[in-house]
């Protein structure tokens, strides 16, 4: 059995970092012979928001299931905090930490916030008899949920309405608050400023910044170049299924973006496939 020191410094030769709590090395995706990731090496810390970037097409989406538990990875390898993690179903991504929101959102209309926020996780009364017949303790989950959505900032001032009454900023703003405070470790969010107003925008990214300094690492999807600009701390581009460039926050400006995004800009690890296939 290797060492913790020797485990170590072969995962440090290999190009991850140990210290960052998910990091992704030599991830692909085959599906027959079409290749829609090819060896994507990423990391995000704790307390860091890192922007993925890249056109329709670019692997995005194939690298967020992958992270989520949807779909599995055709070769790499994937590490939290550290330890190799491998995740059959999204419910074990949840189990370990790394929590998705979709473009769907996946919020229950009919149903007030505070059913949406413990959709899933409900608190049963206590008493031999309300755990019998399976009565819910709805003033514990109605304070819960007020006490998270003041934690993080979140404007929902009555946590008694349905969700289809919400804004659609409000109802965003639900589902990344929801899954923030049911993870300490990862948020994997898809396009969370989509379809949405100015002012309602600006909310969602204040929420984000908040979820990072609760210490959560946050992966941020986005077409929205000036949100990646306004929140994110390091930004991906993703490029025909492969790592294009890095920027960090000093290189983030929408020319830099947008080159690297439509190939204006060619990326080191990008460049050598170009280069075969002329």
């Amino acid at each position: 059995m290797l060492s913790v020191s020797t485990m170590t410094d072969l995962v440090e030769d290999r190009g991850l970092d140990v210290t960052a709590r998910l990091a992704v090395h030599g991830i692909s995706k085959h599906y027959g012979g079409v290749h829609a990731l090819s060896e994507v090496s990423l990391e995000v810390n704790a307390g860091e928001v890192l922007g993925l970037v890249g056109d329709n097409g670019a692997g995005k989406s194939t690298l967020l299931k992958i992270l989520a538990g949807a779909i599995p990875p055709s070769e790499g390898e994937i590490r939290l905090d550290g330890e190799v993690v491998t995740f059959a179903t999204p419910h074990a991504a949840k189990e370990a930490g790394i929590a998705t929101v979709y473009q769907d959102l996946a919020l229950a209309a009919q149903r007030d916030v505070v059913s949406n926020f413990f959709l899933g996780r409900e608190i049963i009364a206590k008493g031999r008899l309300a755990r019998m017949v399976g009565w819910l303790d709805n003033k514990e989950m109605r304070e819960h949920t007020t006490r998270e959505l003041a934690r993080l900032g979140t404007r929902i001032p009555n946590v008694t309405l349905a969700t289809r009454e919400l804004s659609g900023g409000q109802r965003q703003a639900l589902a990344i608050a929801r899954a923030a405070a049911w993870t300490s470790k990862v948020l994997l969010l898809d396009e969370p400023t989509s379809a949405l107003g100015v002012e309602q925008q600006a909310q969602v990214l204040e929420l984000i910044r908040r979820v990072r300094e609760q210490g959560i690492a946050v992966i941020f999807i986005s077409h929205q170049m000036q949100d990646v600009m306004a929140v994110c701390d390091r930004v991906v581009v993703l490029r025909l299924g492969r790592v294009a460039t890095t920027l960090d926050s000093s290189e983030l400006t929408s020319e830099n973006l947008i080159g690297y995004i439509t190939g204006a800009k060619i990326g080191d690890l990008v460049k050598p496939v170009l280069e075969r296939g002329q």
